[in-house]
């Protein structure tokens, strides 16, 4: 006897009280920053990475939240002085979101080759059944870039654009610039894994 599916539900505008209530305001005790993975003792190059989620109309969607998965410095995933592992919400004021982390290493690919820096990113938002998963590189990893096997894949130059967060001049840490697009011209690649 075979169950069916349980129908899939968007996230609602209230994503934020399950996921992250600190930020709903509910009181729930010393709240994580869960979007600070970085800590003094975390080796590899810190870093800021900023964006923010824009509907196909163009709009920001100020009421998403980001998860992100990466590699340590090492391209090791689960280390112990790394959790690799950070959520954020958009900003209800200016739709931004905001991760301080650590720039991740080459991991390897399940052929063998290596991959360049990436991070993985989920979005939940309303409208979306299930949430959406990209990946996010960077600029100044042109080379590491052009061997990756995932963006390989990617045939027009203009799409893979769309996955790779602009380094920015900016004081303190340095700063990568990631705007999501769920649809319209400038639509984010989004992967089914």
């Amino acid at each position: 006897m075979a169950l069916k599916e349980t129908p899939s539900q968007t996230a609602g505008p209230f994503v934020h009280i399950g996921t992250l209530p600190a930020l709903a305001g509910l009181k729930t005790g010393a709240a994580p920053q869960l979007n600070v993975l970085a800590h003094d003792s975390t080796l590899g190059e810190r870093i800021r990475i900023e964006g923010a989620i824009h509907d196909g109309a163009g709009v920001l969607v100020k009421d998403a939240m980001i998860e992100i998965w990466q590699a340590n410095a090492n391209g090791q995933y689960g280390s112990n002085d790394f959790k690799g592992w950070g959520r954020a919400a958009t900003d209800f004021e200016t739709g931004l979101f905001v991760f301080e982390t650590i720039k991740p290493g080459r991991t390897l690919f399940h052929d063998g080759r290596k991959q360049a820096p990436h991070i993985s990113v989920s979005i939940f938002a309303r409208g979306i059944n299930i949430h959406l998963q990209t990946r996010l590189y960077f600029s100044d990893e042109a080379e590491a870039n052009t061997a990756d096997p995932i963006l390989q894949l990617i045939r027009e130059p203009d799409r893979v654009a769309t996955l790779i967060a602009r380094k920015e001049p900016k004081a303190g840490l340095p700063l990568y610039r990631f705007d999501i697009h769920l649809q319209g011209d400038r639509e984010t690649v989004f992967f089914d894994f």
